[in-house]
C-alpha cells in the first residue's frame, strides 16, 4: 500500500503534459486574436516558451521513468499496436509539431495564415495525446484503472490547469485577451472533480483481488482527495478572486495559483498510481 509517490515520474509527465496541452489551446486562442498586431504577437509568442519548458520537463520525467533515453526509442517499435507506444509517438509528435509552431513564429519566417493553420493542428494534437495517454491504462488485469474515471481525471486536469497556465502566459505577455469564460471552464472542472472523486470512491469498495481489497490500498485516501480539492480551490481562486472585482489579476497570482493547481493536480496523480492493484495479485507499496 502506499500514494503512490514512488511513480513521481509518471506523476509529473503526466500532469504537466496535460496542463501544456491546455494550456496551449487557451494562448493559442489569445495568438488568434492578436495575430495581426505584431507587436502584441511577439510579446505573446516570446511567453509561450514556458509552455515548452514545461513540456521539456514532462518528457525528461518519462526518460528517468524508462531509465535511458534509448528505451524511449525502442518505445517507439509497436506504434499502432501499443498503448505505451501510441503515447510516446503522439507526445513526441506534439512536442515537435507544436515546438516548431512556436520556433518559426518566434524567429518571424512564418506567414500568419499558415501559423493559424499549424496552430490548430498543433492543439489538436495535445487533445489527441492525452486521449493516448489515457489509453495506456485501460489495462484488462488492473481494474481501478481500466473505467471511465481514468481517461475523465486525466481530460479534467487539462480543464483545471490548462486555462489557469494559458492565463498566465497572455498576462506575461500583456495581451488583452478575456480569460474570463475559461475561468468558468476550470470552476466547472472542479465542481465535475468533486463528482468524480465521489463516485470512483463508492466503486472502489466493490473492486477487490483474492487477496486485496481496493479501498484498502490507500488508508487516508478521503483525506488526501479533500486536501487536493483544496489546494485546487484556491489556486483557481488565486484567479477567479480579481476577475469578480473587475480586474486583471497579477502575474505572481497567477503563478501562485498555478503552483497550487499543479500542486492539487499532482497529488491526485499520486493516488491514481497507488489506487493500482492487479487482479489475483497483492499490491507492493
Amino acid at each position: 500500500m502506499g500514494n503512490g509517490w514512488h511513480e513521481w515520474p509518471l506523476v509529473l509527465f503526466t500532469v504537466l503534459g496535460q496542463c501544456v496541452a491546455g494550456g496551449l489551446i487557451v494562448s493559442g486562442l489569445g495568438w488568434f486574436a492578436v495575430a495581426h498586431e505584431r507587436p502584441a504577437r511577439t510579446r505573446l509568442v516570446r511567453a509561450m516558451f514556458l509552455l515548452w519548458v514545461l513540456m521539456g520537463l514532462g518528457f525528461l520525467a518519462s526518460v528517468m521513468h524508462l531509465g535511458s533515453p534509448l528505451r524511449m526509442f525502442n518505445s517507439l517499435n509497436r506504434v499502432g499496436a501499443s498503448a505505451l507506444s501510441n503515447e510516446i509517438a503522439s507526445g513526441s509528435l506534439f512536442f515537435a509539431v507544436g515546438g516548431l509552431w512556436w520556433l518559426a513564429a518566434f524567429f518571424d519566417k512564418m506567414p500568419v495564415a499558415l501559423g493559424k493553420a499549424w496552430l490548430v493542428v498543433s492543439m489538436a494534437l495535445g487533445l489527441a495525446f492525452v486521449w493516448m495517454m489515457s489509453r495506456v491504462y485501460q489495462i484488462d488485469t488492473v481494474p481501478t484503472w481500466r473505467n471511465g474515471y481514468t481517461t475523465a481525471g486525466f481530460f479534467l486536469t487539462v480543464l483545471l490547469g490548462g486555462p489557469l497556465l494559458g492565463a498566465l502566459v497572455l498576462r506575461l505577455a500583456r495581451v488583452r485577451f478575456s480569460t474570463a469564460r475559461f475561468a468558468q471552464i476550470s470552476v466547472a472542472a472542479l465542481l465535475l472533480c468533486v463528482a468524480v472523486i465521489v463516485l470512483q470512491s463508492l466503486t472502489l469498495a466493490d473492486i477487490h483481488s483474492s487477496v486485496q481489497q481496493a479501498s484498502a490500498l490507500i488508508p487516508d485516501y478521503g483525506l488526501m482527495q479533500v486536501g487536493r480539492l483544496g489546494l485546487l480551490a484556491v489556486g483557481l481562486g488565486c484567479w477567479i478572486a480579481p476577475l469578480i472585482r473587475n480586474r486583471e489579476p497579477r502575474p505572481s497570482l497567477l503563478c501562485l495559483g498555478l503552483v497550487l493547481v499543479l500542486a492539487g493536480e499532482v497529488m491526485g496523480r499520486a493516488l491514481f498510481y497507488g489506487l493500482h492493484m492487479t487482479t489475483g495479485m497483492a499490491v507492493a507499496g
